[in-house]
């Protein structure tokens, strides 16, 4: 009676306090599918990196239906290394086995590796798209439309806050022996230690997936699952204006949650409400700062601390609260979700994953049809050109942003300095003529060569 009350009066405070400018969130129950808390769940948005868990459903579907295994190798082409950051990378033709190739995708968020995956099940990336929108079609996913495995920009693929909150239910449902697969907080490869992108995990008590994404258009997105007293919450936030809101975002949507004492109706049941997917980019990317600062503001006014009285009610038997940390009810009741977002990441145990097939592998390798073909320069749609007609455009990776804001500051000391630009361009053209000079040339462009090789980081998709 007293948890009742309390959930009650929670869920009364905090839903008198919505921003105004609302971006899609909802939380639904995982074991029944009822929505808990929404707000606009059903309006279309890019869903970015949000895409690849659908990647993982039809890859995992094909397992099921014995067309591929987890140990298979796949091999990886010429038109997955042509996919944008962040990926991990790979030079066409290496062998990664499936199980690793999903790990990396969820972790790493690896856009060559979402193509490797999608050519290797279904022989390219095309005739994968058309299972994804099959899947989508029998989930009852209404808003959402594929055209590539990895979710870079395209104005043809859309989604929902609620088509992703029913698509991360089905993964934990369908195939529930691979739920930690998105509970991941690291990998590693060789000597490289892969982070998550996922703010929530280590966090928020009980999070334990899924995956997040991010876009100049379509901000940045969140599928969050959570697990508190043997119930299990999934929540979406999409177009907030940086890691950070999202993350307060999720937080507070769980809270209230949590706290929920009834829901909505199913979320498949959810109206439709048309149109077209905003376009971010003035919101995540041009104005972000701002953004973020109101976005932020705003979450912290609709959200409120745990009342106290919840908080004794819900601890489980042995005194454990909701939020960890095995402060008191009083201490966890006070956290807010900035708070949440703010505090230090844990170091997470890497889990290894390896380039190449399992030992005494002698099975099939899997592979794109005609795997003969030439990179693209953009493979980011079915055709492997940006569409003519998308007002979308691929969102520049984070060492083309670096290049040009350093190119910005340059001008700007050359129209202050005009002098020392002069100078500048002078010594840029003169020949190194000392045998010093030429060695310290090699040794330079040794690094570049080597640099070039690495996969560039990317703030543009997750």
């Amino acid at each position: 009676m007293i948890r009742a009350t309390a959930s009650a009066a929670l869920v009364a405070l905090v839903a008198s306090a919505v921003p105004a400018a609302a971006n899609p969130t909802i939380v639904i129950d995982a074991a029944s599918g009822e929505t808990l808390v929404q707000q606009e769940a059903t309006r279309p948005w890019y869903p970015a990196s949000l895409t690849k868990l659908m990647t993982v459903f039809v890859a995992l579907k094909a397992v099921r239906e014995g067309r591929i295994t987890l140990d298979t190798p796949i091999k990886v082409s010429s038109r997955a290394t042509s996919m944008a950051p962040s990926k991990m990378g790979f030079r066409p033709g290496t062998l990664v086995t499936l199980d690793n190739a999903l790990k990396m995708l969820m972790v790493k968020s690896a856009n060559d590796i979402a193509v490797t995956i999608a050519e290797g099940v279904s022989g390219s990336v095309e005739g994968f798209a058309a299972e994804m929108n099959a899947s989508a079609s029998a989930l009852g996913m209404r808003e959402s439309h594929f055209v590539n495995p990895n979710g870079l920009p395209d104005s043809r693929q859309v989604s929902s806050a609620r088509d992703m909150a029913v698509l991360g239910r089905a993964l934990y449902v369908y195939f529930p022996d691979q739920a930690g697969l998105f509970d991941i907080g690291a990998l590693r490869l060789g000597k490289r230690i892969l982070p998550t992108h996922n703010g929530m995990l280590g966090r928020y008590p009980g999070a334990d997936g899924m995956k997040t994404g991010f876009t100049c258009a379509a901000g940045f997105n969140l599928v969050a699952s959570a697990t508190q007293n043997g119930r299990r919450l999934i929540a979406v936030v999409l177009g907030a204006p940086s890691a950070k809101s999202r993350t307060m975002m999720a937080a507070s949507m769980l809270d209230k949650g949590f706290v929920s004492g009834g829901g909505q109706g199913a979320a498949t049941s959810l109206a439709s409400a048309g149109g077209e997917a905003p376009d971010m980019h003035d919101f995540a990317c041009r104005n972000r700062g701002k953004a973020s600062r109101e976005f932020e503001a705003q979450v912290e006014d609709m959200s409120a601390p745990i009342p106290r009285s919840f908080m004794q009610a819900a601890q489980g038997p042995e005194g454990h609260s909701p939020y960890g940390g095995g402060g008191s009810p009083a201490a966890s009741a006070a956290m807010r979700p900035s708070q949440v977002a703010t505090m230090p990441r844990p170091a997470f145990q890497p889990v290894p994953v390896f380039v190449g097939p399992v030992a005494g592998w002698t099975g099939p390798i899997a592979h794109a049809e005609g795997d003969t073909a030439a990179p693209t320069k953009q493979a980011y749609t079915a055709d492997g050109e940006e569409a003519a007609d998308s007002p979308v455009k691929a969102a520049p990776d984070a060492q083309s942003m670096r290049g040009r804001r350093a190119g910005k500051a340059k001008a700007k000391v050359a129209r202050a300095h005009p002098e020392k630009a002069e100078k500048a361009k002078i010594a840029k053209a003169r020949p190194a003529k000392t045998e010093k000079a030429e060695k310290v040339a090699k040794v330079v462009a040794k690094k570049g060569k080597a640099a070039a090789k690495r996969p560039a980081k990317s703030d543009d998709d997750e």
